[in-house]
């Protein structure tokens, strides 16, 4: 499976962005996530979504952040409102095989990730 993200930028506090991840290759997986990594600290997941269609968040984008997925174009898509400069990191699309797991050892495939600043 190859993951392209797109949709990172620089915005002022308070502002949105929206994140995309198509997937492309034959391998099915049953989650799908985007992860967050800042320099000197381990990534960290920030919103997983289920092939069913249930999402998690992780607590700091509740009610903020909203992840969404269609099947059909094999596409995640991560909408961010109300963003802050805690949320700046390079943003990594990921899928996993089997379960949805915050442990980011649980997932096989990564893409490059896209840059995201808030100031």
């Amino acid at each position: 499976v190859q993951l392209v993200e797109s949709g990172g930028g620089s915005v002022q506090a308070g502002g949105a962005l929206r994140l995309s991840c198509v997937a492309s290759g034959s391998s099915s997986h049953k989650c799908m996530g985007w992860f967050r990594q800042v320099p000197g600290k381990e990534r960290e997941g920030v919103a997983l979504i289920h092939v069913t269609g249930r999402p998690w968040y992780t607590d700091s984008v509740k009610d903020r952040f909203t992840i969404s997925q269609d099947n059909g174009k094999n596409t995640v898509t991560l909408q961010m409102n109300g963003l802050r400069p805690e949320d700046s990191g390079m943003h990594f699309c990921a899928a996993a095989e089997l379960v949805c797991s915050w442990t980011t050892k649980n997932w096989r495939y990564w893409g490059q990730g896209t840059q995201v600043t808030v100031s």
